[in-house]
């Protein structure tokens, strides 16, 4: 079974006083479950929470889904673009 984990970049991570963003390395996700397994991570933001998604190459359709399924309440904004991971910032407004 693969381990799927938000990992801070620094620090604690318990959210209440690391800037750092966890991020989430959609990579080491085996792809038929990986737009499942980010939709649960999206799903549970609350309200001014965010992390970065690491994805092996820009994840359009991912995006249109997320889109479709929050709306406007997920503001996404690139980190990297390429050429080896895309990094996004995923954040609920």
């Amino acid at each position: 079974m693969t381990e799927i984990s938000l990992t801070p970049k620094s620090g604690c991570g318990c959210g209440g006083h690391d800037e750092s963003l966890p991020e989430l390395d959609a990579r080491a996700i085996p792809h038929a479950v990986r737009h499942a397994a980010i939709h649960g991570v999206v799903d549970g933001l609350q309200p001014g929470a965010a992390f970065v998604l690491v994805a092996p190459h820009d994840p359009v359709p991912l995006l249109r889904q997320i889109s479709d399924r929050h709306g406007d309440s997920i503001a996404v904004s690139y980190v990297q673009e390429g050429p080896d991971a895309w990094k996004l910032k995923l954040a609920r407004v």
